[in-house]
């Protein structure tokens, strides 16, 4: 396929005062009489990972078959990304059993989940732990994006000091090592991420000043985006402006969350941040979208997103599930809270799903974000009630334009090292790696399409 048409640059920007909106892939950024396949219509790869907390209800959560895939109760909401979703059974992390350091397997789940490395047993600031995935891609992406990585949270990271029998705190609010001594932090505001990604307009007095009057990032842009409409076709006209549409409604979305905040009683010694929903399910939305927002800019090609924290007591009363979620992982085989952390499991897939249908909907090219992507989904404890670090709950969803061939369940030998999957998905990246952490070799199932 030939196109002919005069060419923007990719990385073409709406630039207002301190504000600068990155724009989604457009037919005119496609240079005139080249192939489609040798341009940027070509869609790049992105990876990206997300942890669960406190291990699943792994009966709940395994298909009952191997081979062909078919869905567990945990995984059914995953129906529509079936054929790109593979569900990988019996990958253990070995580094994060104790190894003569005892308790702390809530941190060391969460330490190791990346990087297939022990961490260091400390509760002071000298920790230490292994380069994840996530960075080794993000060092080489990011050399073609404003944004190398982004790092995300739903609980706050504020927990500092010894957290679980010897261990800092640092091992549990993240899952990202940018070094072995450099823990990244894990930003929980969708208000920070939205300004990371399209300005900040100032100080944050003068932010709260502009929203006061109901005014949007998009105001400050009118003028370039006026001049830059007339320079592009129907179809691109359109696309720009659902876009932007998006950008809007994300910002209304933090503004109202924000008014909230402001409206709404606190302890003395506690102040609400602002743009955090009091609701999880549309904290964990707004993340999302703030993601694929990115994706579609090409601000950046690699995320984590911690859906929550180790050790976190985080009740769902919303599905009728008010017991804390760390408590009910200590389910000792009772019926009861096992119906109720498998409801749990399955609502945060329920949310997850919802992210793939915005990607699957979001042309890329000749296709979509869901085609150009990899993600990562699970937790760095299988059965939570005995804090195994074997067995764990692993499902990749990736889309065709990333080589990966879905709707399969993969049985492996017992304790194959889960950084081998982490060396699979950076090959499929187009990143190769010989060793990481503790692999042995690439999943072989995977790399052999």
């Amino acid at each position: 396929m030939m196109i002919k048409k005069l060419s923007l640059p990719r990385r073409t920007f709406l630039r207002g005062v301190g504000s600068a909106i990155a724009l989604p892939l457009l037919d005119a950024m496609v240079p005139a009489l080249t192939a489609v396949s040798a341009t940027v219509a070509r869609p790049v790869k992105r990876l990206g990972f997300i942890y669960l907390p406190n291990g699943a209800v792994m009966q709940a959560w395994t298909p009952k078959t191997e081979g062909v895939l078919e869905l567990s109760p945990t995984l059914s909401p995953l129906e529509s990304y079936k054929e790109q979703t593979a569900v990988l059974t019996r990958l253990a992390h070995g580094q994060a059993e104790p190894l003569g350091d005892g308790n702390g397997e809530h941190s060391r789940a969460s330490a190791v989940w990346l990087n297939g490395v022990h961490p260091k047993h400390t509760e002071g600031a000298d920790v230490e732990a292994g380069v994840t995935a996530d960075q080794i891609a993000a060092a080489e992406f990011g050399k073609e994006t404003p944004l190398p990585s982004l790092e995300l949270a739903i609980d706050l990271d504020f927990l500092v000091g010894n957290c679980e029998n010897g261990y800092s705190c640092a091992y549990m609010n993240t899952v990202s090592w940018r070094t072995p001594t450099m823990p990244l932090p894990m930003e929980n505001n969708p208000r920070v991420v939205f300004e990371r990604l399209f300005g900040d307009g100032g100080t944050r007095e003068q932010r709260l000043t502009e929203m006061r009057k109901d005014r949007s990032i998009l105001d400050s842009v009118s003028d370039d985006l006026a001049h830059l409409e007339r320079e592009l076709g129907f179809g691109d006209r359109q696309r720009v402006n659902q876009y932007l549409d998006a950008v809007r409604a994300i910002e209304r979305r933090i503004q109202f969350s924000e008014a909230q905040g402001a409206d709404s009683a606190l302890p003395e010694n506690l102040a609400r941040p602002a743009g955090i929903p009091d609701s999880y399910e549309e904290h964990v939305a707004l993340m999302y979208d703030l993601v694929a927002l990115a994706f579609q800019t090409d601000l950046t090609r690699v995320f984590t997103f911690m859906v929550g924290r180790e050790l976190g007591g985080r009740p769902y009363p919303q599905i009728g599930v008010p017991d804390p979620h760390h408590g009910l992982s200590h389910h000792r085989n009772d019926p009861e809270k096992l119906a109720k952390l498998a409801k749990i499991n399955k609502h945060h897939v329920e949310l997850f799903s919802h992210f793939l249908k915005q990607l699957n909907e979001t042309s890329d090219g000749d296709g979509t974000l869901l085609d150009s992507s990899l993600v990562l989904y699970g937790a760095g404890l299988g059965d939570s009630n005995d804090h195994l670090h074997y067995d764990l709950p692993v499902t990749v969803v990736g889309g065709r334009g990333t080589g990966w061939r879905g709707g399969r369940h993969l049985k492996y030998p017992k304790d194959t090292p889960m950084a081998n999957l982490l060396v699979s998905m950076l090959d499929k990246a187009g990143l190769p790696a010989e060793k990481f952490g503790d692999s042995t070799g690439r999943l072989t199932a995977l790399t052999d399409i």
